[in-house]
């Protein structure tokens, strides 16, 4: 069978699967096992065990139950929603003041959650209310929230920055130190826009009255509430940073200072423990299954020989490598409106990282790219997750299209982050570099 027939059988498998609303996992293990039947032979049905468990035994995978269960603690505990309140007293009167806050908050608890899902809910659930009451347009209220909800994508402890990796045999320690920079330079160009947008439209965020606080207030509020979780970050990124512990270390190093910030903060019930502990099972599982087919679906494309056939192809293609590295990710956009992150990377990594090496691409460099372009692809109509998320917690009125808008300009801010880590791959491995 030629290559393309291959792909054509794999894919058009996949997609009908997918569009009968068949479980992205089950979807790939049923494709999985059809290839291994017409590809290896009934035989071959004995080889699929051993590839799955090679694919599961390894180090890499360790970091992501860990840094689920930081998220979770953080969500179920509630420890997070009170560290709101302090960064708002240092806002001042700046213009669009809760819509800069949901900008600081989400980028502060991106480096805690890992979840983009909860990040969103979280923001959505403690200062939607408070912004509809003081009269915020949709464009700065919502479209900041759903925005910044995605960087938890990028900045450590991300669980998909891991899967990520482990699909794409990229290092896990370097990926996750490779987001920071680029996470910090988004959360930086959402502040930027909202600030000139409410300076230009002071409408879309009315000022209002702040009750004025002390230096003297607002820094003991600070050491009280949000140095403790800044040490939690210190013991993932900052250990990684230095030198001292590998990804599984600093995230077994940060589930131990979560639980210590939660019991300090009195927030450690038996319930959230027992919330936190069933949700990191349930979520570890279903990435942990996707994983297995994934690399059973890598494995047999290049026993097929579709892998190789396919690459022969982009050799022989006379164009520049950065038009190719363009093109799939316009690929990855484009899918990204329409299907789950993790069924992208499950689809695409197989094919998109021999590519990479053969075109002399910096893998970590690379995988920081795809990352900002699935969180685009979280916020893009018309399946973007983070959009339905938003439309849970936000009130009636406010309908999935104002939502779909004022998403947009953080679509363009992410796309311009994305043109300039292209253009200047430092911004994405000057951090990793320090830690050789």
């Amino acid at each position: 069978m030629d290559w393309w027939a291959v792909f054509a059988f794999f894919i058009g498998g996949l997609v009908l699967l997918l569009m009968t609303g068949f479980p992205i996992a089950f979807a790939f293990l049923c494709m999985d096992l059809l290839g291994i039947l017409v590809f290896m032979g009934p035989r071959g049905i004995f080889q699929a065990p051993l590839q799955i468990f090679s694919s599961l035994s390894t180090f890499t995978l360790s970091p992501i139950p860990l840094f689920i269960l930081m998220g979770e603690l953080m969500f179920h505990s509630g420890v997070a929603y009170r560290t709101i309140d302090v960064l708002d007293k240092w806002l001042g009167r700046l213009p669009g003041r809760l819509s800069l806050l949901a900008a600081a908050g989400g980028t502060l608890f991106s480096a805690l959650s890992g979840s983009t899902l909860a990040n969103t809910a979280m923001l959505g659930t403690v200062l939607l209310p408070d912004m509809q009451r003081r009269g915020y347009r949709p464009a700065m209220s919502v479209g900041p929230i759903v925005g910044v909800g995605g960087l938890a994508m990028l900045i450590p402890p991300s669980s998909l920055a891991v899967v990520l990796a482990a699909l794409g045999h990229i290092s896990v320690s370097k990926i996750l130190i490779g987001g920071v920079v680029p996470g910090l330079l988004l959360g930086g160009m959402f502040a930027i826009y909202i600030i000139v947008r409410c300076w230009l439209n002071p409408s879309l965020a009315p000022r209002y009255g702040v009750v004025p606080s002390s230096w003297t207030e607002r820094t003991v509020l600070l050491v009280r509430y949000v140095l403790p979780l800044s040490i939690v970050i210190f013991m993932v990124l900052g250990l990684m940073l230095l030198g001292v512990a590998t990804p599984t270390e600093a995230a077994a190093s940060g589930v131990l200072g979560t639980v210590m910030v939660v019991a300090l903060f009195k927030k450690l019930t038996l319930k959230a423990l027992k919330d936190s502990i069933v949700g990191t099972l349930e979520i570890t599982v279903m990435i942990f299954m996707i994983i297995a087919a994934s690399n059973t679906f890598s494995a047999i494309l290049a026993f097929s020989g579709a892998t190789q056939g396919f690459l022969g192809v982009i050799r022989g293609l006379d164009l520049p490598p950065l038009m190719i590295l363009v093109g799939m990710q316009l690929l990855v956009f484009l899918l990204g409106m329409f299907m789950e992150t993790i069924s992208i990377m499950m689809i695409c990594l197989p094919i998109f990282m021999p590519i990479v090496k053969i075109l002399g691409f910096d893998p970590v460099w690379f995988g920081v790219i795809m990352l900002i372009n699935f969180e685009m692809g979280l916020i893009t109509p018309p399946f973007g997750m983070l959009l339905f998320v938003m439309k849970g917690v936000a009130p009636e009125e406010i309908g999935i299209e104002e939502i779909c808008w004022a998403a947009l300009p953080f679509i363009l801010c992410d796309a311009l982050a994305m043109a300039l880590i292209i253009s200047f791959p430092g911004l994405a491995l000057w951090l990793p570099s320090l830690v050789g």
